[in-house]
């Protein structure tokens, strides 16, 4: 069968090496496969399967380092995990059995307990009985942080082969930002990162595990290996199984462009996600090393964590050249002409020029300040009915006076331009239900976030001061006390310390500590998101497309609103629920629309007057090479397809949610409400777009623009709808 596509040239920098063991771990696996039922009679593989696709090759070359007893675990893990893929693939995905996935899904942790003194039910079939021994053969050497990190990935990769399965079902193709984000659990190199850690010896220090540049680094390393792996497997996938979940068909569909050109856009992304992970380990790492005052063996382990993850990136793709399992017909696997090595054959002197090259360029060379005219802005076919709180004067009036009392119109902001900015009728619009006293407090959260915003950029981001700015965001955080949240009124001293202060004393006080701690995490997390557009602001670096996107919500404050959201509803619905895939895709498709909304309204005053990096419409603009009209068309396509998501959740996906964690008619009244409650804030939220004084071509450089325009204060956050998603009581 001819290949669909020619396959493009990878960016692989650093050289594959082969690990000497590779035939010791060959012939362990063989019996090991045999010895679980994985082979003869399991009516998936026959032996010469699983000879074909050499596992053990995979993994000599993605761990190249490790000694013999710990490369034949790791086969033995790769074997079990794609095993398991093609054992669901025929059991369950080719008769579409839902109800009985589910049950088969729903077992399998019982065989990853944290404590190996906990006893295991007796496994029914190869893949429970291949989990039951890895795990006891692996967790012994490992801390509990690990083994919980690896069981949430374990558990992830296996119960998202739901989504999977949904999709097949519905003949349904992913949008993009939802395909990333599935795909990182379905395809599982988050678990892939976990055995990085033992076979490299190099577990990361659990005070930094989930930091963001520890996430960024597996994250990326994931995508790029499901990228890599969606342009071999093809053919197999679209074309001999019926899979809706490959990266190449996803951008055919969304870019409307051929099957050839689909591949070239996910190896640009692929490729701008390896820049990723090289810009986040330079420029990140250390820095989070020095902030946690870090050990050096700690600090030893994270270099050789990444280092592990880089050789993972080289070898999987010499495998992928070598491996019977996927596309690979008329590439060059032998010997590299580069110093005459084995295993450097992806190294190429394509990769150093063309298209990754010019990539990178693009990502630091935009020229600010660029005349860009008037925003244009597409049809907004938003189909939730917008509601006002009658109390939006009054709530307008109320937090003039407290802005202009905590001396927020001082420096850069005046009160006509505040009063311009109108946050109250945004407020009145995502809590239209509100009292007068929740609807002037929510204000007053969006004006102190909006202001705090404007601020970074303006007096940190220009002279690259980032030392002053992490001082001041720990001052922040420092008067947002959980034991006594009235307390950090008589430390602070800022105009934005006093506002900050007077908001939590008022908005915590009344939480239980439990609901207080999230709370606080939320605006932590918003205040250090600040952090990152310093960052890239200091390097003049246009954002990856993915780190853009994921980081938006968190600079847009979405994660904060929906937060307080589902605190509102904690007293009938369990918490996990909030956790589940089906929500945070509901959530997600919401904070994405509205923050690519944003980007549309706010790009000339970000672009043309501020110099901003961060818009999304600059974003693709600078990805895929193209002209103003084009990215915008590409955010208005990106939208649609976000909204069809959240409508598809909706329809589909949470009667299946209902179902599975068992919610009575008050359990799914509340959830219900939720929804609504989500539906409200992307109403309110356009509708503050289209009445406020702030990014009308008559705004960004006169009239109640002047001000800010003439102090310039940046950030792909100057946007007061990104408020919008703070503090709603």
């Amino acid at each position: 069968m001819a290949q669909p596509f020619v396959l493009p040239d990878f960016y692989v920098p650093y050289p594959a090496r082969l690990n000497p063991h590779v035939e010791t771990a060959r012939s362990h696996t063989r019996e090991w496969a045999r010895s679980m039922g994985m082979l003869e009679g399991s009516g998936v593989w026959e032996e010469h399967d699983l000879e074909s696709h050499d596992y053990a090759l995979l993994c000599s070359y993605t761990h190249p380092d490790c000694d013999a007893e710990a490369l034949s675990l790791v086969t033995d893990w790769y074997t079990w995990v794609f095993f398991f893929d093609d054992h669901f693939l025929e059991v369950f995905k080719r008769t579409q059995d839902r109800p009985g996935s589910k049950s088969y899904l729903d077992r399998l942790p019982l065989f990853m307990p944290m404590d190996l003194s906990t006893a295991m039910p007796a496994p029914t079939n190869p893949v429970e009985a291949g989990l039951a021994d890895l795990w006891t053969r692996t967790v012994p050497s490992m801390s509990t942080a690990w083994r919980e990190r690896f069981s949430a990935a374990t558990e992830a990769l296996l119960n998202e082969s739901l989504w999977e399965l949904d999709n097949i079902n519905e003949g349904r193709i992913a949008n993009p930002v939802e395909y990333i984000e599935m795909r990182r659990k379905v395809g599982g190199a988050p678990w892939s990162a976990g055995l990085v850690e033992y076979a490299a010896g190099a577990e990361v220090p659990e005070q930094v595990a989930h930091s963001r540049p520890l996430l960024v680094l597996r994250d990326t390393f994931s995508d790029a290996v499901h990228l890599r792996n969606d342009l071999f497997s093809y053919q197999r996938e679209v074309e001999d199984e019926g899979e809706n979940s490959n990266g190449v068909l996803v951008l055919e569909k969304f870019l409307g462009c051929t099957t050839q050109e689909a591949a070239e856009a996910v190896n640009d992304l692929l490729t701008s996600r390896l820049h990723q992970f090289e810009n986040t380990a330079l420029t990140e790492v250390p820095g989070l090393c020095l902030e946690k005052g870090l050990k050096v063996e700690e600090c030893a382990a994270i270099a050789a964590y990444a280092k592990g993850l880089q050789d993972w990136q080289s070898g999987g793709h010499e495998w992928h050249m070598r491996s019977s399992r996927y596309m690979n017909e008329g590439l060059d696997t032998g010997p590299s002409r580069r110093d005459g090595v084995f295993g450097t054959s992806a190294v190429d002197i394509r990769m150093l020029f063309g298209r990754p090259a010019a990539s990178r360029l693009r990502s630091l060379t935009h020229t600010p300040h660029q005349k860009v005219g008037p925003s244009l802005l597409p049809e907004f076919d938003l189909p939730y009915a917008l509601s006002l709180s009658p109390h939006h004067q009054e709530a307008l009036r109320l937090s003039l006076d407290w802005a202009e009392d905590m001396g927020l119109l001082d420096d850069i902001w005046d009160r006509p331009m505040a009063e311009g900015f109108d946050f109250a009728v945004c407020s009145a619009g995502i809590d239209p239900d509100a009292t007068l006293e929740e609807l002037e407090l929510s204000a007053e959260w969006l004006t102190w976030g909006t202001y705090a915003d404007d601020y970074y950029p303006y007096v940190f981001g220009r002279p690259r001061n980032l030392i002053g700015a992490k001082e001041c965001t720990e001052r922040l955080k420092s008067v947002m006390s959980l034991e006594e949240p009235q307390s950090g009124r008589a430390s602070a001293v800022s105009p934005m310390e006093r506002s900050l202060a007077d908001l939590w004393a008022r908005t915590a006080a009344p939480m239980a500590p439990e609901a207080r701690a999230q709370l606080r995490t939320a605006i932590d997390a918003m205040l250090d998101s600040w952090m990152w557009e310093l960052h890239n602001q200091a390097q003049h670096r246009v954002p990856d497309p993915v780190d853009y996107i994921e980081m938006r919500r968190t600079t847009f404050g979405s994660e904060l609103t929906m937060l307080l959201c589902k605190l509102r509803r904690t007293e009938v619905l369990p918490p996990a629920i909030f956790r589940s895939g089906t929500v945070r895709a509901l959530e997600n498709s919401a904070s994405d629309y509205a923050t690519l909304l944003n980007d549309l309204f706010s790009h000339q005053k970000e672009i043309e007057v501020e110099g901003e990096v961060h818009n999304g419409v600059l974003v693709l603009q600078t990805f895929f090479d193209c002209d103003y009209p084009t990215a915008v068309a590409m955010v208005d396509d990106l939208m649609r397809g976000r909204l069809r998501q959240f409508e598809h959740v909706k329809k589909n996906e949470l009667p299946l949610l209902y179902t599975d964690f068992g919610l009575d008619r008050a359990g799914r009244a509340a959830f219900e409400a939720y929804v609504r409650e989500l539906e409200d804030w992307l109403a309110g939220i356009l509708n503050w777009h289209r009445v406020v004084r702030r990014y009308g071509a008559e705004d960004v450089h006169t009239g109640s623009g002047t001000t800010l325009a003439r102090v310039g204060p940046t950030g792909i956050g100057t946007s007061a709808a990104r408020l919008a998603a703070l503090f709603v009581p």
